[in-house]
Formats: C-alpha cells, sequence, structure tokens
C-alpha cells in the first residue's frame, strides 16, 4: 500500500459526509489510525470483491422422498419435502450461521478451521436478503 494513500483518522473525521461520498463514487480508501489500517469500500465494491465465494450444495433424494443438502466446506445440512424447500431453508440457515460468525468474530475468524469461511460469509452477509444468499448457491447431485 502506497503510504501516500493512506488517509489519517482525524482529517476522516472532520470530513466524514466528503469521505463517504468519495468511497461511493471514487472507490475504496484506506485509513491509519495509530497503528491500525482499515479499508473502507462501498457494499457494490463488497458484492464484486467476494463474488466468486460461492457455494455448493450436495442433493439428496431420500428413500422417503424428501431431499438432503449438504453444504460442502460447512457443517451445515438441511431436509425438506422438495428442493425449493430445502434450498429455502439451507439459506436461511447460512444467514443464520453468518450473522453468528460476525457477532462473535474473533472467536470465528480465529479458529483455524473457519478462517477460510470469512470471504463466504463476507458474501452472504453482503446480499439483500434469502433470495440474494440462494443465487450463491449452487446444487449438485449427490451420491446415494
Amino acid at each position: 500500500m502506497n503510504m501516500s494513500e493512506v488517509l489519517n483518522a482525524t482529517d476522516v473525521r472532520k470530513h466524514w459526509g466528503q469521505f463517504n461520498d468519495d468511497v461511493v463514487r471514487e472507490g475504496p480508501k484506506f485509513v491509519k489510525r495509530n497503528r491500525d489500517y482499515w479499508a473502507a469500500l462501498s457494499t457494490e465494491h463488497l458484492k464484486i470483491a467476494f463474488s466468486n465465494f460461492t457455494f455448493e450444495a450436495e442433493v439428496m433424494h431420500e428413500d422417503d422422498k424428501t431431499v438432503t443438502m449438504s453444504l460442502n466446506g460447512f457443517d451445515i445440512v438441511e431436509n425438506g419435502d422438495s428442493v425449493e424447500e430445502t434450498l429455502d431453508l439451507l439459506a436461511e440457515e447460512l444467514i443464520d450461521y453468518s450473522n453468528e460468525y460476525k457477532d462473535d468474530f474473533n472467536k470465528y475468524f480465529n479458529a483455524p478451521d473457519r478462517r477460510d469461511q470469512f470471504p463466504f460469509i463476507m458474501n452472504v452477509l453482503i446480499q439483500d436478503g434469502s433470495e440474494g444468499v440462494k443465487s450463491l448457491i449452487r446444487c449438485l447431485p449427490g451420491e446415494r
């Protein structure tokens, strides 16, 4: 990062409205406060940055005519009466898990087996609702 492009937090506070306008209209900005550095991005920027972090769900048709979906790389499994219902349940569970991850961020982000989930979680959190989250899930035929 080029240090001449990093804004001082004091200046950002003084010109908060302009700073926000600049982030949305001109692009990401980087800020330094004491020893800490952080980035400001619009949600449009985030959606592009995380767009490749999508999900794969194995779909299994059960003997009792229900459908089970298992989200690869996550401990999330749902069962419903149809593919559509199970996908709805999977998306809702993924939203719940993403909010739990965000709410207890240090625990999840610092857990070795969950750190790599961060960009996927971000992609869920920036969606406009369950339909957006469902669009991130690709259904794959499972083995039976």
